[in-house]
């Protein structure tokens, strides 16, 4: 596009080709929109394009590895198609006898979608798969420094739309982002989808468009007496080094109790952790946070390169570091959101310490967004569901890669997790095709009229205490 054009021109301009294509699929049916999503997927999932991609993220991003990039891009991606493939999107998507109603979907029409530079190798797949199943259209707006990798993994889905007779500008990337240009992007769409940190989203609800964002991430997970140790170890280090921790969905503290705190030490030591304490917990709180913001040169970085910038050096094999902690707050960063293979270790009593302290971490930071527990008993596990501020509670599974959905369990499969009003967000699910669609409900007289019962029936016990 030529330089000379205002964002505001820009974007007008890829919103009415962003419009006509839309328009083309209006009518489409579920099939046909069932294969562009299809089409969509394959063309980055497939080995060749998934390894190219996932190197080529790492290369211009300087975030995460390799390992994790690719496993989000070919495996991350065909869930999501799988979770959502044989859902109906596509006139009466939902019946309730009950109350004789029938809900039809009808398309939002263009996404404003923001993605973050931490996870910007599946995440325009996602919400590209999302939009269109609702029969939309989408413009991402990257993160700057993923903006290259945008727009290849845009140009491969318009490859692959164009394949099946469809309009390639369903799907739009904006290739040179700008402040500018995604604050237009959010004004002139139809409904925003934003994942990424709290400005952005932030930015999103001021937008004066209907908005989907997501809260603050500050994984607390708890570790009971019930737990089997090593599958909890384990799967704490697989989430804690998933893509050297890009994900809001990351370990952050791990609340242990004290019948079990030393044997659970010695498995983390097992599994590649590394204790920091002393002079060299000092050092590293110095380095991964400048004038009381998270450094972004610790984001998504191997623990031997943080540690070397923090000063000192890390054993061979050791890949995630644990600070023991006691407190929470201000006072105690360690005990807010990380971004990196850096999690804090506290001891607790029981289960009622552990909701306390989790309650505790999470006012501070990452309230809404997602707790864990390994744990065998169930009244500790739905105490801590019960107790906590939290939109998602995983029970014996790798935080990061389970609370946005996986093979293994039934979440919903996406990178946007709503936090509720604790963090902010109008939604607590994860965010689906469902959130991108108008629904129309048509409503028939039921077979029987309702009767209101008499005041006796209706008030029952309470009349008495307005004698």
């Amino acid at each position: 596009m030529s330089e000379e054009m205002s964002p505001q021109q820009e974007i007008a301009q890829m919103m009415a080709r962003a419009r006509a294509a839309q328009e083309q699929i209006a009518n489409y049916t579920q099939e046909q929109v069932d294969e562009l999503i299809t089409a969509m997927v394959y063309a980055v999932a497939r080995e060749d394009r998934a390894e190219e991609i996932a190197r080529f993220t790492v290369e211009e991003t300087q975030l995460g590895n390799y390992d994790g990039k690719f496993l989000k891009i070919h495996r991350k991606t065909r869930a999501t198609l799988l979770d959502i493939i044989d859902d109906k999107s596509v006139g009466v998507i939902e019946e309730l006898p009950e109350r004789n109603i029938v809900k039809i979907a009808k398309p939002v029409g263009v996404v404003g979608a923001l993605s973050p530079s931490t996870n910007p190798e599946a995440t325009p797949v996602i919400k590209a798969i999302s939009a269109v199943k609702g029969r939309n259209a989408i413009i991402v707006a990257p993160h700057p420094r993923a903006k290259l990798t945008n727009k290849k993994i845009c140009d491969y889905m318009r490859d692959a739309l164009e394949r099946c007779g469809a309009p390639a500008d369903l799907v739009q990337s904006i290739d040179v982002p700008s402040i500018e240009k995604t604050n237009e992007l959010m004004r002139q769409c139809d409904r925003v989808l934003a994942t990424g940190g709290e400005a952005m989203v932030t930015a999103a609800y001021s937008s004066g468009t209907p908005a989907l964002g997501v809260g603050v991430g500050n994984a607390v997970i708890t570790v009971d007496d019930t737990a089997d140790l090593d599958e909890a170890a384990e799967k704490i280090r697989i989430s804690k080094t998933l893509d050297l921790a890009a994900s809001c969905s990351s370990d952050n503290s791990v609340l242990v109790f004290e019948s079990v705190y030393d044997a659970f030490v010695e498995k983390l030591l097992h599994e590649g952790g590394y204790i920091v304490e002393g002079e060299e917990k000092a050092k590293l709180q110095a380095v991964l946070w400048e004038d009381g913001h998270l450094n972004a040169k610790v984001v998504a970085q191997h623990a031997t390169m943080i540690a070397g910038q923090a000063g000192f050096s890390l054993p061979e094999g050791k890949t995630f570091l644990i600070v023991p902690e006691t407190g929470t707050g201000p006072d105690y960063p360690f005990s807010g959101e990380k971004l990196s293979v850096t999690m804090a270790l506290y001891k607790v009593k029981d289960i009622d310490e552990a909701i306390e302290m989790t309650n505790k971490i999470q006012a501070y930071q990452g309230q809404g967004h997602s707790c864990g527990i390994y744990s065998y008993n169930d009244d500790n596990i739905m105490k801590l569901a019960l107790s906590t501020r939290t939109s998602r509670v995983m029970v014996n599974q790798p935080q990061a890669p389970s609370n946005s959905g996986n093979v293994w369990n039934g979440m919903r499969q996406t990178f946007s997790l709503g936090c509720g009003s604790w963090g902010g967000n109008s939604v607590n699910h994860n965010i689906t095709w469902r959130d991108l669609i108008n629904e129309t409900w048509v409503s028939k007289p039921l077979a029987q009229t309702k009767v209101i019962p008499s005041d006796e029936e209706l008030f029952g016990s309470v009349m008495a205490k307005f004698d």
